[in-house]
């Protein structure tokens, strides 16, 4: 993985700067200590980015948890109690990756995880404008839309409008413009532009302003809109902000239902970050769903016992990878390892950080997520993909993550339920090598997105210098998603050596350059080969 370092250094920079606020923010939004969200985000960069399978995916604790820990605390009867509920949790992963649990994530249509994306998008812009301008930055970090302090997103937004922050907001402009003109224009000057990211530039600006500004009546940014890290006075302090499992509370059955509760819901968002990792990965890289479950669980366990938030893999952290230029998974270990030096060498350091720069970080973040390109795209693709997309949207941004996701799921079932039945013979697989590697692979008469795990799973395992025959004569319906799941192989198919023969009705083709211009889609969700 060091082969791709001066892709991965970059990327871990602005992926810590992403991470930062965040988990501080999130541990604030729970009701735990602040150092219990830096801890989760050094296991999850440290522990669980050296086991997971994935390359771009950035674990961390999960805004989606918030609320499950903040009530989970109050009903154990203290957070030591909770910890319990934690490292129990990630017991229950372990035991779900052993029991190849993570296949669940395979069955989730691509309208519906591009509809998360999007909605993560958008919430990520309302929920970082408050604090872009220098207000409420503890509604930040509240990601569903009724809020914990009982306000919602758009009331934050009004409430807004009378209490923006000068200083706060004229740092926030003028970082946001140079990390757009850094990403459109200098980067494609010079390949300094590129090592050296945009995000770092505005970090060490909006430090210089604040030193500036401090003593300024009307500039001075206050501490409530900084980035406040614990600042222990010695080594004794720095120890004693770690906490420890109450094992004593283990008989109790609330903490066994909040701990399946945990891995539970840590796990079902995994699953749905690792699949929308994927996604976006411009390298198409195919992550090994149980070995994930194995990682995170193991990271929840390590996070709980030393006093840590619940960890789950994060797309705000792994788009920002993604977007960044990160390659490999030590990008998220680097990321972990500089928020574990920043906290013990430079806390005061990070507590000058403005949060409005950190916010003008974010707002691109989400922006790349949500970009009004990609409603256009949708909506060309057909209704039976615009559908479940903006439902999935809507639900995420006017409830929250895995409330959005569910109503997506219900609506995509019941779409492609009425387009189409299930043929549990949907792929049969020959092999002809007589020494040649030649592979055939018959595809049934209607395919769907249910089918998605197991042609993924055969694809990723075809060996090198493979002859692959693709047999699609008798198919009369093939989902948009295997289609993309093809479109995506054609890159893999090239790094593996792997010539691929297309045999359909439509004639036959040896290693088409694009599935989807072959089977010219105007676009549409669903296509039929008749």
């Amino acid at each position: 993985m060091f082969k791709t370092i001066k892709n991965d250094l970059p990327a871990s920079i602005v992926v810590f700067f992403v991470a930062l606020p965040l988990c501080l923010g999130i541990a604030l939004a729970s009701g735990a200590p602040l150092f219990s969200g830096l801890i989760a985000g050094i296991i999850g960069g440290i522990v669980v980015g050296g086991l997971s399978g994935s390359k771009v995916g950035v674990s961390g604790p999960a805004a989606g948890l918030a609320a499950i820990v903040l009530t989970a605390i109050g009903t154990l009867g203290g957070y030591e109690n909770f910890l319990v509920a934690v490292v129990l949790g990630g017991a229950i992963q372990i035991l779900f990756g052993v029991l190849k649990a993570g296949v669940i994530g395979y069955y989730f249509p691509s309208s519906v995880i591009k509809g998360m994306l999007t909605g993560i998008g958008i919430i990520i812009i309302l929920k970082q404008i408050p604090n872009f301008f220098g207000y409420d930055e503890e509604s930040a970090w509240d990601l569903e839309f009724f809020e914990i302090d009982g306000g919602n997103t758009f009331s934050e937004l009004f409430s807004m409008l009378g209490n923006i922050q000068p200083g706060a907001a004229l740092i926030g402009f003028i970082s946001l413009i140079l990390i757009i003109l850094w990403d459109k224009v200098l980067s494609k000057k010079s390949r300094i532009f590129e090592l050296i990211q945009g995000p770092f530039v505005v970090v060490v600006l909006g430090i210089i302003f604040f030193i500036v500004t401090q003593n300024h009546e009307l500039l001075s940014i206050g501490k409530k809109h900084m980035v406040s890290v614990p600042i222990p006075d010695s080594a004794t302090d720095f120890l004693s902000q770690f906490s420890f499992p109450n094992f004593t509370a283990i008989a109790n059955v609330d903490v066994w239902i909040t701990a399946f509760t945990i891995a539970l819901v840590a796990s079902l968002e995994t699953l749905l970050c690792v699949e929308a990792s994927d996604k976006i990965d411009p390298d198409k890289n195919v992550t090994p769903t149980n070995r994930e479950l194995l990682a995170q669980g193991t990271g929840n366990m390590i996070s709980g016992l030393i006093g840590g938030l619940p960890i789950t893999q994060v797309i705000v952290r792994s788009s920002a990878n993604i977007q960044s230029g990160g390659k490999s998974k030590l990008s998220t270990i680097l990321h972990g390892l500089l928020l574990l030096v920043s906290v013990i060498l430079i806390p005061r350091l990070l507590n000058m950080i403005p949060l409005s720069v950190l916010a003008s970080i974010l707002l691109v973040v989400g922006y790349k997520l949500a970009k009004p390109s990609l409603f256009k795209k949708m909506y060309e693709l057909g209704w039976k993909q615009w559908i479940p997309f903006i439902v999935t949207v809507v639900g995420i941004v006017f409830t929250d993550l895995l409330f959005g996701i569910c109503l997506g799921l219900m609506v995509g079932v019941v779409v492609i339920l009425l387009k189409s039945y299930q043929n549990s013979h949907f792929l049969h697989i020959e092999d002809k090598s007589n020494g040649k590697h030649k592979i055939k692979m018959t595809l049934a008469e209607e395919v769907t997105f249910f089918n998605k795990g197991a042609i993924l799973k055969e694809l990723d395992n075809l060996p090198r210098d493979t002859y692959l025959e693709l047999d699609l004569i008798k198919t009369r319906y093939l989902d948009h998603d295997i289609i993309e799941i093809l479109e995506d192989f054609l890159f893999k198919a090239k790094e593996r050596n792997i010539d691929i023969k297309l045999v359909s009705k439509r004639g036959i083709v040896e290693n088409p350059s694009s599935f989807i211009k072959f089977f010219n889609e105007r676009p549409k969700s669903k296509l039929s080969l008749s």
